[in-house]
């Protein structure tokens, strides 16, 4: 059932009545105002939760929240002046946006796109009051792809193109472009078709030293590849994934960013991200390999094992791309497995590198004996489960650790011992228990296994016969 809704008028109401009419302090009527909205089921997701900043020159209840003060003095010049006339309003706008969503959707509702995007417009021409400009409309547009429009699309491409060797903002710049294509199809698509791709691979590539802008740009060319979009059937993730990679080279781009920045985990994480988004074809997972890229995740989950973050993205990238074959025995033979269970053991109480963990290893023994033998021999089966045992609660652990044992099984069945040995039936059992999503892997684990399991049939060809 879909939760009540009210403007941030009603709620600001409801706060400055418990203020004048029970005389309560700004903080307490604000608290009050909160849970009683609350209590009667009403959606407070999108309500700037603040007493409206005073003002000596209006009245009470004209009183309104900084976010929006700043956007009536933006407002007020939009015609007259230029962005360094109100520096100071839009520095400020930017800041209150920042703050949280309900700010950026308040200002969204009070039509302030079309008078930041006026602005930006009129910045074009100058460094730094574009600068200033777009980053008002960088925090604006987050979380609010739906602002974007024609006008606001082709003055992002115009930025990008005209301030390429501007490091401070083509980074505010992609990081807009980012903000409006993430689960917005449309923009998605309509940015491709206006050339953004070259000019996100061109800005890895000119400012492959600046950690910020590869971070911003391997998170863009990655949300290209999205398919997040509920409000449209079919998008053009795969399609897009293959340009970046066929067209502009994207592969070899993010695997050179990598290497020059072999220092810094959050801008690996990023990229290893942007590569598992990218190997979505048999011949993608070997270029990268080709390319030294497999070679560099073997590198990092050796050298970085110490962070979970790193981790979790390495082994994703190399799950996507053991997705070949022949990438998969290349893993395994450049001691891969010894370097995930190394990883999992060190990160045991991280569900998420768990998770990934068994998926990798789970990808590695598919179809693969002689992949399962050195998975058994280095503690991978122990390792999946010691993070059933440790993750209990964890769907996502229980589903992949009973797919990595299903897999070591099916080809090798004298696996089955060593493992039930380990106290896998009882596990798996339990995670069928807690977990309705583990239904179908649990099930074939157990049966791989050897164990009693109970199959439903869903069809059994009586009671009745079949007519035209």
């Amino acid at each position: 059932m879909a939760k009540r809704r009210i403007t941030q008028e009603t709620f600001d109401a409801a706060v400055r009545e418990n203020m004048e009419e029970f005389e309560m302090d700004p903080e307490e009527a604000l608290r009050e105002a909160v849970e009683q909205f609350e209590s009667q089921g009403v959606e407070l997701s999108c309500i700037v939760k603040a007493v409206p900043a005073v003002s000596s020159d209006v009245k009470q209840e004209e009183q309104t929240h900084e976010v929006l003060q700043a956007l009536d003095s933006l407002r007020i010049g939009k015609d007259s002046v230029g962005v360094m006339e109100v520096t100071a309003d839009m520095k400020r706008f930017t800041e209150h946006c920042s703050l949280g969503f309900p700010q950026r959707y308040l200002a969204a509702q009070k039509d302030a796109y079309p008078v930041i995007l006026s602005y930006c417009k009129k910045s074009l021409e100058e460094q730094e009051a574009v600068l200033i400009a777009l980053s008002a409309l960088a925090a604006l547009t987050d979380g609010q792809p739906d602002l974007l429009d024609a006008q606001g699309q082709l003055f992002l491409l115009d930025v990008l193109k005209k301030y390429q060797a501007d490091s401070s903002v083509t980074r505010v710049a992609i990081r807009a472009v980012r903000h409006c294509c993430l689960k917005h199809e449309q923009n998605r698509q309509d940015l491709v078709k206006g050339g953004i791709l070259p000019l996100l691979t061109g800005a890895t590539t000119q400012h492959s030293g600046c950690a910020e802008v590869v971070k911003e740009a391997s998170a863009a060319l990655r949300v290209m590849t999205f398919d997040d979009d509920v409000r449209v059937t079919f998008g053009h993730a795969h399609e897009h994934a293959k340009i970046i990679v066929l067209e502009h080279n994207g592969l070899k781009v993010l695997i050179e960013a990598a290497k020059a920045h072999l220092d810094n985990t959050s801008v690996l994480s990023e990229l290893c991200a942007t590569l598992s988004r990218l190997a979505v074809r048999n011949e993608f997972c070997q270029d990268i390999c080709d390319l030294g890229g497999l070679k560099l995740m073997m590198t990092l989950l050796a050298d970085s094992y110490e962070s979970p973050e790193l981790v979790r993205q390495v082994m994703s990238a190399i799950r996507a791309v053991a997705g070949n074959d022949d990438v998969k025995d290349a893993v395994v033979n450049a001691g891969g497995v010894q370097l995930i269970v190394i990883a999992m053991n060190r990160h045991m109480s991280n569900s998420v590198v768990c998770e990934q963990g068994c998926a990798c290893l789970s990808v590695l023994a598919l179809r693969k004996p002689n992949n399962c033998k050195v998975i058994m021999e280095n503690g991978g089966a122990l390792a999946a489960v010691q993070a059933m045992k440790a993750h209990t609660d964890a769907v996502n652990v229980q589903k992949q650790a009973c797919m990595l044992i299903r897999n070591l099984v099916s080809r090798m069945h004298n696996f089955s011992q060593p493992i039930l040995e380990m106290g896998a039936e009882a596990l798996i059992a339990q995670a069928l228990k807690t977990h309705q999503d583990c239904g179908d892997v649990g099930k074939a684990a157990l049966r791989d296994l050897g164990c009693q399991v109970e199959l439903r049939e869903l069809w059994t060809g009586k009671h009745g016969s079949l007519t035209h």
